[in-house]
């Protein structure tokens, strides 16, 4: 009898404390970010926002994608969509998903044929959501098709360019531009403020809830710190803190 009472309070209290792990484990019902870097990057150019966000109380996927030898449609199927299987996996309840450049496109794609768990939000940092101008006049130079691959030949600005012929997508979307560029040359084919590769102008689109422009350029955006802030304000709040500033 003190054996079978022994062993009903082992199992007893092993089950409160598997219960309480998973109860403080962050991965349980959490709410998750995804991060999509942008074309011929890395996820390693993501990692100061993932450890800022992470920080921040969210559980962050930041894996790679080869955004130079697949098609945008590709890219949103067979590698957004395996991380966004990896959050469901997890539990997560919301599904947050932050861009950079290409990174836009590649969700609004995703989002054509697949939907996000309600609550979810996405802070697009930097994306030609209207096309990109520099892939107008770049695109049939041999080296610009050898670093950019498929994905380089549909952004364009033209009306039958992907991101222009994309359908309306649904949504709570935050969309971030740069005004700073370290490219004189580039900037100077593109009409307008600029980044550096994309203009002001090109990353607005009409699904998007808010928009707020930052000093920065388009190759470093994603590391800067004021962009970071307000990427975790509109996850947390679906607007940008237009009254921040930061020294």
């Amino acid at each position: 009898m003190k054996i079978l009472c022994m062993s009903l309070a082992f199992i007893f209290c092993s089950g409160l404390a598997i219960s309480a792990e998973e109860k403080s484990s962050p991965e349980i019902g959490a709410e998750f970010v995804i991060l999509l870097h942008g074309m011929a990057r890395t996820e390693r150019s993501m990692r100061p926002l993932e450890k800022h966000l992470t920080q921040s109380g969210f559980t962050v996927i930041n894996t790679g994608y080869p955004s130079t030898r697949e098609t945008v449609e590709a890219i949103a199927e067979k590698y957004l969509g395996a991380m966004v299987d990896q959050c469901r996996k997890k539990g997560a309840k919301k599904i947050h998903i932050v861009t950079h450049s290409l990174g836009g496109i590649v969700v609004r794609q995703y989002l054509q044929t697949h939907s996000l768990p309600d609550g979810s939000r996405i802070v697009m940092i930097a994306p030609p959501n209207k096309g990109s101008e520099l892939a107008d006049k770049l695109r049939s130079f041999r080296l610009y098709k050898w670093r950019n691959g498929p994905a380089g030949q549909e952004i364009g600005t033209g009306p039958d360019s992907l991101p222009n012929t994309l359908k309306s997508v649904k949504g709570e979307i935050g969309v971030i531009a740069g005004n700073a560029t370290l490219n004189p040359l580039f900037s100077f084919l593109i009409p307008g403020d600029d980044d550096g590769k994309v203009s002001v102008r090109n990353t607005r689109f009409a699904e998007m809830k808010d928009f707020i422009v930052i000093f920065s350029s388009h190759s470093f955006i994603m590391g800067n710190g004021k962009v970071m802030d307000q990427a975790v304000y509109f996850l947390k709040n679906g607007v940008f803190d237009h009254t921040y500033s930061k020294s």
